[in-house]
């Protein structure tokens, strides 16, 4: 138990520390214009020397950001439920922390899939129809790996939470299970 909820941990550590870094940098992006080798991210876009703030207020830019700080909160929110649970902090005994934890990351890889689908989708269609000589860059490249890391994250953190769950538990789930193949038989054999 203890392995796959420190594996779990340690990828949402990694997840979160990933996604600050792929959030915060300027590299999600690289051009040429002008003759220039220019770069850009969320927040700043950069020719050599210099780096401007994004004034325009564009709704993919405004999505990406608004979904990777959400997927970081809910990466930080898991990590520290998943560090309770961890270390049997006993303030909540009928709260299982695993399974928030889990749930947690799951819902923060969901969002920073959703932020890189977006930024991929309108990316994709835009430069790539007016610009030649473009390509993603690191800070990108690191947001898909954050992707997968807090899916890892929430998948250990499951297995936790299966492998400690009562044994009431797979008895209801086997019942239902039982329920709606027999009630499924039923209605093929009316048919």
């Amino acid at each position: 138990m203890y392995s796959f909820m420190g594996g779990g941990l340690f990828c949402a550590g990694m997840g979160n520390i990933l996604l600050i870094v792929s959030t915060a940098t300027d590299y999600w992006m690289q051009y040429r214009h002008s003759n220039n080798y220019m770069h850009q991210g969320l927040w700043r876009y950069c020719m050599p020397g210099k780096c401007f703030t994004h004034t325009d207020s564009i709704a993919y830019w405004d999505a990406t950001r608004a979904f990777m700080i959400l997927s970081l909160l809910a990466c930080f929110i898991g990590i520290l439920i998943g560090i309770m649970a961890f270390i049997h902090y006993s303030s909540f005994d009928m709260f299982d922390k695993t399974f928030a934890a889990g749930i947690l990351f799951f819902i923060s890889c969901f969002f920073v899939f959703l932020a890189m689908s977006v930024y991929t989708g309108v990316t994709i269609n835009y430069y790539g129809k007016r610009y030649g000589n473009w390509r993603f860059s690191w800070s990108y490249i690191i947001g898909w790996v954050s992707v997968v890391l807090t899916f890892f994250s929430g998948n250990d953190s499951f297995t936790v939470c299966l492998k400690t769950a009562p044994l009431n538990v797979y008895l209801i789930l086997l019942h239902f299970y039982i329920h709606f193949k027999c009630s499924v038989l039923m209605h093929d054999q009316l048919i």
